[in-house]
């Protein structure tokens, strides 16, 4: 399944984590595809479309979420730093 396809799907914590495996396995396998293959260039990019994420909402006709946790996302990465 395109990754896409299985983003539309999250929304509660089983579905997150089977998201992480696909994206895990979707960079084993097809590495050319991935614009961020490094964890350093992955996480520039996070940054960065979190700085310009309104326009990307815009963009797509989407309402811009209000009511994101970002001390939970923050700890998200975070822990991957951490935990086996």
């Amino acid at each position: 399944m395109e990754l896409y396809k299985e983003l539309e799907k999250v929304s509660d914590k089983e579905q997150f984590t089977k998201f992480i495996s696909s994206l895990a396995n979707d960079l084993k396998l097809k590495p050319d595809e991935w614009e961020n293959s490094d964890i350093e260039s992955f996480l520039q990019g996070v940054k960065s479309w979190v700085e310009d994420m309104e326009g990307y909402y815009e963009n797509n006709n989407l309402p811009i979420p209000n009511d994101i946790n970002w001390n939970f996302i923050a700890t998200i990465f975070y822990v991957g730093k951490l935990y086996e």
